[in-house]
């Protein structure tokens, strides 16, 4: 008994410390790779980097991480034999961090890396990103990898290697996918301005991710441009009534194709009795939010806008998709602005902001609406021109939430700001530092600067 207590012991003491060594050996080398790779040494780390993964593939995370940055380094500097290695970095830590590791996000990356080093044919390219999309699309959020993605469909049209058919099909996918994390965005900054602006002082954490929150809406929106610009005249009407009219007899009864042809056409304004008869046909075959807002269109183009008021309303309440019903109320809005009914109008702009966070738009449209009112907001001159304080108010936060209109948005917003009492007007009136409050359909107040 005692020998094999004896033996015992000793095996468990040999595999304690061999355990032990295995382990000092993975420190040792994981500190000859990870500490100048840390320091951006790459060059110091690239020979250490194969005995690690060889030997101690799983001595941590950080191994695939700094190596990552190291390969896309010597990748660019013009290193191109380090894709290949990038792409084994990529397959090595969903081997062993699958809990850790968005496959998604990696093939995204993979294949915006060969689309920037041109590897393979465009085809190959596109093939690339679609795997990568449809893996997971929720993690395909780089907006320059999602303007490739259309992009090389659009090169491949251009090319005769897709049909039109799918190149618009895949804009209204890339344009949704847009919209999403625009409204994921704008609606978490939309709280970060609430509470500024209710003079809660942020916190370095929260300035932080506001900033952040901005940035990427501009990038986001900015990318929405370079997408419709690539698009370019293939979705413009001469182009698309044709393809429809070619269409209409075999596909009158496809629903799918009737809401995506309507769709088309009613985003571009597109002027033609071609557009009637999808609505009617779509209408009778499946009366829907979409078609009841097509046939709201027709109407306001008929100049009925009564007419189309009902319809909106129908489609407003049938509408489940926000992005769409943010479309359907915008529409509603507009009627109202139109008819100069502007409290109205700003209820329905602020209920697409309720569904579509990111809709700058209806900012810009409210602080238009608030400039225009001037001169019947206010007692005295002073009052009546301290509306554009607030009316820039409105164009500022319109540029915060929505990059594709900023720049126009902030030349409204400093125009605004302009025709606002100035220092000296605050000095001779002694309002320095006052709350101003509106009882037109404005409402609200305003705090005239202090000097």
């Amino acid at each position: 008994m005692k020998t094999k207590a004896i033996l015992l012991s000793l095996m468990l003491i040999t595999a304690f410390g061999s355990k032990t060594l295995a382990q000092e050996k993975c420190a040792t080398l994981g500190s000859l790779f990870i500490e100048p790779a840390k320091a951006k040494n790459y060059e110091g780390a690239l020979p250490h980097y194969d005995k690690l993964v060889a030997e101690c593939p799983t001595y941590s995370m950080a191994t695939y991480q700094y190596a990552e940055k190291m390969f896309k380094y010597f990748i660019k500097q013009g290193d191109n034999s380090k894709i290949a290695e990038l792409d084994k970095v990529y397959n090595l830590r969903m081997q062993y961090y699958p809990a850790k590791t968005k496959e998604g996000e990696l093939m995204m990356k993979m294949a915006q890396v060969k689309y920037d080093n041109e590897m393979g044919t465009k085809m190959e390219q596109f093939n690339n990103f679609d795997a990568a999309f449809k893996k997971d699309e929720d993690e395909f959020t780089s907006p320059k990898s999602l303007y490739t993605y259309f992009s090389l469909a659009v090169d491949l049209y251009n090319a005769g290697e897709k049909p039109i058919d799918d190149v618009f099909d895949l804009y209204d996918v890339v344009i949704q996918k847009i919209e999403k994390e625009e409204g994921k965005l704008a609606s978490a900054l939309t709280q970060l301005l609430d509470k500024q602006e209710a003079g809660t002082k942020l916190s370095s954490k929260e300035e932080r991710k506001l900033n952040a929150y901005e940035k990427n809406l501009s990038a986001y929106g900015t990318v929405k441009g370079s997408v419709d610009g690539k698009l370019g005249q293939l979705a413009d009407c001469p182009n698309l009534i044709p393809l429809y009219e070619k269409d209409f007899d075999n596909k009158k009864d496809d629903i799918n194709w009737l809401r995506r042809a309507a769709g088309r056409l009613s985003a571009k304004d597109c002027d033609t009795p071609l557009f009637f008869k999808l609505v009617q046909q779509l209408h009778n075959l499946e009366p829907s939010a979409k078609s009841a807002y097509y046939l709201g269109k027709l109407a306001d183009k008929d100049g009925d806008s009564s007419t189309a008021l009902d319809y909106y309303n129908q489609s407003a309440e049938l509408e489940t998709n926000p992005g769409d019903k943010a479309k359907v109320y915008y529409s509603i809005a507009e009627n109202f602005r139109k008819k100069g009914s502007y409290g109205k109008a700003r209820s329905y702009y602020m209920k697409m902001v309720e569904v579509k966070p990111s809709a700058g738009i209806a900012y810009l449209k409210i602080a238009n609406m608030i400039a225009k009112s001037a001169n019947s907001c206010g007692g005295t001159v002073f009052e009546k021109r301290a509306i554009y304080w607030k009316a820039a108010e409105y164009a500022d936060r319109a540029a915060r939430v929505d990059g594709s209109i900023a720049g126009n948005a902030r030349s409204t917003a400093s125009a605004y700001r302009e025709r606002a009492p100035q220092k000296s007007d605050i000095f001779t009136e002694g309002m320095a530092g006052k709350t101003i409050t509106f009882s037109c359909w404005v409402g609200g107040s305003v705090r005239v600067p202090s000097l």
